[in-house]
């Protein structure tokens, strides 16, 4: 029994550096991928690049991703992820409330967004960025009003676009606000656009 706990022991201590080992070589890769962005067209970064940069094998970038463009879908999902767990947490929360979580996101990984919403890949992730957040916000969104789809989908297209350029412009300006304070701004601006005195 001894012996079975030791042997047990062992392998939860090799496989929880394994494990350590394999985060530390993503997170590599995942940086090195975003360093890389802010000074060439995705187009033109190689797997080679990413592994000089990371300081990691080709193989080890084999490992986890198929190429360079499912490296950065899944670099995207994990944020897109993290987003609608916010979302889902905030269900209960006002809208004020719920924004000042999102913005505060986008400060934690300024990195992520600036270099995303800056390259020359921009194009792409914005258009993934919105219909997220339209998607959200359909969810999210109930209407008072019976029989007015129209309105209630510009009102979603509104808020949408509204929403990604002021992220946009927001981390392209290197955060000139808090995010309590664009929080509030924004709440204010939705106040008035909602009691119709804006």
């Amino acid at each position: 029994m001894q012996i079975d706990n030791y042997y047990k022991r062992v392998g939860d201590f090799i496989l929880t550096k394994v494990d350590r080992r394999i985060l530390k070589s993503q997170e590599a890769i995942k940086q090195a991928v975003l360093e890389l962005m802010t000074e060439k067209s995705f187009d033109r970064i190689t797997i080679q690049d990413i592994a000089d940069r990371a300081n990691i094998s080709r193989r080890t970038i084999y490992l986890h991703y198929t190429d360079k463009y499912d490296l950065l879908d899944q670099l995207i999902e994990v944020h897109m992820n993290e987003l609608r767990s916010i979302c889902e947490s905030a269900v209960d929360l006002s809208l004020k409330e719920a924004n000042l979580l999102w913005f505060e996101y986008f400060e934690r990984n300024y990195v992520f967004f600036s270099t995303m919403l800056a390259s020359d890949g921009a194009t792409f992730f914005r258009s993934q960025f919105l219909e997220f957040v339209v998607q959200e916000v359909k969810k999210h969104h109930t209407s008072d009003r019976e029989n007015q789809a129209l309105d209630q989908e510009v009102f979603i297209q509104f808020f949408g676009s509204a929403s990604v350029g002021l992220v946009e412009w927001w981390i392209k300006n290197n955060i000139p606000l808090s995010p309590r304070d664009i929080t509030q701004q924004l709440g204010g601006f939705l106040d008035k656009i909602c009691n119709n005195t804006y």
